[in-house]
This record gives structure tokens, sequence and C-alpha cells, in this order.
């Protein structure tokens, strides 16, 4: 079914004590406007209005590539002069509209399909939730056969309306037509003078268009954020749903509520996650590879049984299988490793490739490097790849031993098999098969003396 969404982003979010537009902080890596576009996306939005106020030009800017359309709502005077704003560019093609909310991220794109479905172009469809505290939200005010009869907000209703437990969560899902022509007949002669989008259920009633409303299980999926604690809140929230999700699929986490992952995580069968973990972007790993605690991992494929040891970070690199990776490693982007590398404690690795079997095990940073197999370099070693003005490469033949506290000065080819003595700085190729030393002989002054401090007067 062809599908208008608008989409509501532009209050200021005064209790986030930001700067930020409201809509743009982050939950799980996305801002919360971002996750309520991929849910219309996930419905089958063919148009989607984004209703900007606060920060328009920094939404707006956000947003920018999505495919979605904008307009601004200034001043701000209420959800349906929000609607009002948008009207103009719903497609009545579109024989449906759904009215999302930029700071209700956790919105399942299954259950607002639900609701379009419900709407079908003939009907208004509302989404309603029960809560433990109905506190201030607009009342559903239903008749003796259940239908829906009108939305009484908070303020403006009486006792006996305010004990209804069933109340709006300000998601709905109208006929394109009738929601236009609904909206422009909003008035505002409530306690708030504000133009209530609620109001248009009394005028659907009064047409004789059915109202149906439906009762959501998940409170969390209806939930707004307004400041820094229902934001934390709803991470968990979100987290959890992620962490059934993979133990769902077979994967060991030692802790579901330890675990952050902040874009998608793919993993094959006999995968462990220790705590604490942090995943972003895009993630997958294979059978059986087991994930440290603390580690932070990002745009990066790990091979089967590999083993990321406690407190390792990966960006943007490839793992082999069977490696050994940490603690306290770091692979940048552009690292590739082969199958049953090592890369050690403190070990850096940038744009370089290790063949299947080198090690690097300790004190050691590899950037800009194409590393043979069953090379060791020792620790302490490193690549000296910049030049001040440009990057060079260090090419390191099969079976090379390189020594501790090495510096290799780029560019520069290491021939297969050859050996590095300890403490060398190398600036010229070092051929293959030999042994290179390049440090200053060892001498003993004799007689020197360690200079002493004057004595205090």
């Amino acid at each position: 079914m062809a599908l208008n969404v608008v989409v509501m982003a532009a209050g200021k979010g005064t209790r986030m004590k930001s700067a930020r537009p409201k809509v743009l902080h982050r939950l799980a890596g996305k801002s919360l406007l971002q996750h309520v576009l991929d849910a219309a996306a996930g419905v089958g939005a063919s148009r989607t209005v984004i209703v900007t106020g606060h920060g328009a030009d920094e939404v707006e800017a956000a947003v920018a590539g999505s495919g979605a359309v904008c307009v601004r709502q200034v001043p701000q005077l209420g959800t349906g002069h929000a609607v009002q704003q948008a009207a103009a560019l719903l497609d009545e093609g579109n024989p449906v509209t759904l009215i999302l909310y930029g700071d209700v991220p956790l919105i399942r794109a299954r259950t607002a399909s639900a609701l379009v479905q419900a709407c079908a172009g003939r009907e208004l469809a509302l989404l309603s939730f029960a809560p433990a505290d109905p506190a201030r939200y607009g009342r559903i005010v239903r008749d003796a056969a259940s239908g829906v009869r009108a939305i009484v907000e908070y303020k403006d209703a009486s006792p006996e309306q305010r004990r209804i437990d069933e109340v709006y969560s300000g998601i709905m899902a109208a006929p394109t037509a009738a929601l236009k022509r609904w909206v422009a007949a909003l008035k505002n002669d409530n306690a708030q003078q504000e133009y209530y989008l609620t109001d248009v259920v009394a005028m659907a009633v009064a047409e004789g268009v059915p109202v149906r409303a439906q009762l959501v299980a998940d409170e969390a999926e209806v939930a707004g954020i307004n400041d820094a604690a229902q934001l934390a809140e709803l991470e968990r929230v979100f987290q959890r749903r992620q962490a059934a999700a993979l133990m769902d699929a077979g994967v060991r986490l030692a802790d579901p509520a330890r675990l952050d992952l902040r874009g998608t995580l793919e993993c094959g069968s006999d995968v462990e996650i220790d705590v604490n973990c942090i995943f972003e972007g895009r993630v997958q790993l294979a059978d059986g590879v087991r994930i440290g605690a603390n580690c932070i991992v990002r745009d990066a494929r790990i091979g089967a049984g590999a083993v990321i040891h406690p407190f390792t970070h990966i960006e943007g690199a490839a793992v082999g299988a069977g490696a050994l990776v940490g603690p306290f490693a770091r692979l940048r982007p552009g690292a590739e490793l082969g199958a049953q590398v090592h890369i050690g404690n403190f070990v850096e690795v940038k744009n370089s490739t290790l063949a299947a079997g080198a090690k690097a095990n300790h004190l050691a940073y590899l950037g800009d490097a194409t590393v043979g197999e069953r090379v060791n370099f020792g620790a302490g070693s490193i690549t000296a790849n910049y030049d001040g003005a440009n990057k060079h490469r260090t090419v390191i033949g099969a079976d090379a031993h390189v020594g501790s506290n090495c510096v290799l000065v780029a560019p520069l080819t290491i021939g297969a098999g050859a050996t590095i003595g300890g403490g060398s700085t190398l600036s010229k190729d070092a051929p293959a098969g030999q042994l290179t030393v390049a440090r200053a002989r060892q001498a003993t002054v004799h007689g020197w003396a360690r200079p002493k401090k004057a004595p205090k007067r």
C-alpha cells in the first residue's frame, strides 16, 4: 500500500539541557530521528515528510540525502498545527498517512504496519497503551460498543475521564484526503490555545468514519524521550532487545545487560562475547569467535576460531581464522590479518597486511606494511612510515625475523628469511637470508664519572 509518513521533529527538548536538537541525540549509535526514519522505511513509506522547528538547519542537514522532505513549523502551536504544515506535501495518491514522532525511537516497523493495515485508507487507526501511571496522557474515550469516540487531553479531561487507564500514544494512521480536510478545520479553543491533532477523532466520528484504537503491549515502543534519564532508560531497553535476539540465535553472552550494539552484528555458531563489549557499524563474527571483556569492535570481519583478548580495539580491520589478538591491542583501518596471526599486548597495526602465521607479540607498531608468512616482529620494533609529508611502505618477506627495538625507516624492503639484529635502525633494504645489523659499536669509557650536584650551602 502506498503510504505517506509524517515525522514530528520540531520540538526544542528543553529538559535535555543541550544545545543539540532533541531528535538528534543518539541511541545505540544512531539519532532518535534516524531510528524513526528506519521504522518508516520498514513500513514501506513512499513519501516521508519531516516537520522541523527548533534547530531546523541542523536537523535538516542530518537527514539530507535520506529522501525525506522537510517543512518547518514556526512557531510551534501544537501537533495539529505541525500536521497542517505538512499537509500540502502529502501525496493524495497514497491512501494512508502515518503520523510518527522523532523522539519516539523504538516503534517497531511491524507495529506501525499493523496500524496502517487497520486504517486501510478507510478508518482512523490510533495506537494506544495502558501505562502503570497514565500521568498526563490524553485519554481514549470509548462508546458502549468499544469504538473510540474521542481523545481528551489531560488538561481538558473531567475527573471521570482522568480515571481512564487507556491512553493515546500520539501515533495514528489516517485516510490521507480526510486527514488534510480535518487538520484544515482544527481550532485552538482549549486550555493551551494550541491546535490538537487529537481533535480529528471527533471530526471522524461526526463524519461516520470508524475510529479504532490498537493497544500496543510493549510500552517502550511508544515511549518518548524528554530528558537524559529517559534516553538512558530506552538505551538499555533497546540493548536488551538486541541481546535477546543474539541469544535466540545461539550467541553466548556472559551478561546480556553488559552489551552495547550500535550497528549490526552478524554471528556464526558458537560465538562467545564477554562483558562490556561495544560493537559499532557492521561487524561479522564467524563460527567459534571469542571476544574478551571490554573490547570495542567497529566495522570489522573476524574469522572462524579467532580469539580477541580483553581491552582490544578493532576498527575497519579483518582478522583471519584462528588469529589471536590482544590483550590491549589496536587494529586500525586497513589492517588485514591472515590465518593464525598473533598480535599481542600493546601492538598497533594500521593499513598493513600480515600473512598467515606472522607474529608481533609485544609493544610494536606496524603501519603501511606488507608482512609475509611466519614473520616474527620483535618487541619494541616499529615501521617508521611517515616522513613528515608522505606515508611510505615497508615490505617484509616470509620467514624474516626482526629483533627487538628496531626502527625500519620506510620505504624499505626486508628480504625473505632475513634477520635484523636487535636495536637496529634500517634506512636501506636488507637482503634475503642474511643478518643485517645497523647500530653503533659498543664502547666503554674508562675513568668517566657521573656528574654530581654541588653541596647545598
